[in-house]
C-alpha cells in the first residue's frame, strides 16, 4: 500500500506535498507501481516469470507516458509505495504524488478528493499498464465529460481501466472487492440513478492468455513461451 510513513518524508517523496496550481480544467490521475522485482503483474509472472514479468510492466509503463504525455491536460503520477525524481515518469510532463489509503479503492478516493480539491473540473484515473488503451481513448473520455457526469471504461475482465468524473462520488470506491469480476456490475450499480457513458471494452494485461498472441509481448517472454522464437 501507498501509505506514507516517516521513512517517506524525506528526498523524493518531498515532491508529493508540492502544491500544483492548475493550468488546465482537466486532470488525468496515473496511479502505478512501483517497478520492482517480484512485485509486479504477480498472476502474469505465475506464468512467465518475475524478470519476464517486470520487463513487460517497464514496458506497459513506456506506453502509458507515450499515449498520455501529449494529452492537454494537466497529468499526475500517483506512485503505489515511493516517488521517483529521475525515472520515466518526466517531471516536466508529470506531477508525482503519493497514494495513499488502506485499499485500492480508498487511494482513489483520496487520489480524487485531492484533485478536486485543487480545483480541477474534469477528472479521469487511469491504471498504467493497459497495452489496448489508447491516447484517442482518453480524449474521447474527457469529451463525454461535458456533457455527462461520469464516464467510465469496462475491462474485459470484468473491472474498469477508466473512471472520470466531475466531482467526487464516494460511494463508487466503497463496499467493492477490488481485482474481482464484480467491480464493473458493482460500480454500475451505484452509478443507476446517475447519467454515465461507456466507452469501448478494453482488454486488461494480467495473464499470459491475455498477451500470449500479441506480437508486441513476445519478445519478453521466455523462449518456451515466445512464438517467434526459433
Amino acid at each position: 500500500m501507498g501509505l506514507l510513513s516517516s521513512k517517506d518524508t524525506s528526498g523524493d517523496n518531498e515532491m508529493a506535498f508540492d502544491f500544483h496550481f492548475p493550468t488546465s480544467k482537466k486532470a488525468l490521475i496515473i496511479f502505478t507501481r512501483n517497478p520492482e522485482l517480484g512485485k509486479v503483474k504477480t498472476r502474469l509472472a505465475k506464468s512467465v516469470g518475475d524478470e519476464s514479468a517486470l520487463k513487460i510492466y517497464k514496458f506497459l509503463l513506456k506506453h502509458t507516458v507515450e499515449i498520455t504525455e501529449k494529452l492537454n491536460v494537466d497529468k499526475y503520477v500517483f506512485y503505489s509505495e515511493n516517488i521517483h525524481r529521475d525515472d520515466i515518469w518526466n517531471p516536466d510532463s508529470f506531477r508525482k504524488k503519493l497514494q495513499n489509503g488502506a485499499d485500492l479503492g480508498e487511494r482513489m478516493e483520496n487520489a480524487f478528493s485531492e484533485i478536486f480539491g485543487m480545483g480541477y473540473e474534469k477528472a479521469i484515473i487511469i491504471g498504467s499498464d493497459m497495452f489496448d488503451l489508447n491516447k484517442k481513448d482518453i480524449e474521447t473520455a474527457y469529451d463525454a465529460l461535458e456533457t455527462t457526469p461520469f464516464v467510465i471504461g469496462p475491462a474485459t475482465d470484468g473491472g474498469y481501466y477508466l473512471l472520470g468524473m466531475k466531482e467526487l462520488n464516494s460511494e463508487i470506491f466503497q463496499n467493492k472487492a477490488w481485482g474481482t469480476s464484480a467491480v464493473l456490475e458493482a460500480t454500475l450499480n451505484d452509478l443507476k440513478d446517475k447519467k454515465y457513458l461507456l466507452l469501448d471494452e478494453r482488454n486488461d494485461v494480467d495473464y499470459y492468455e491475455d498477451i500470449k498472441n500479441v506480437d508486441a509481448f513476445q519478445q519478453f517472454l521466455p523462449p518456451y513461451l515466445d512464438n517467434n522464437f526459433l
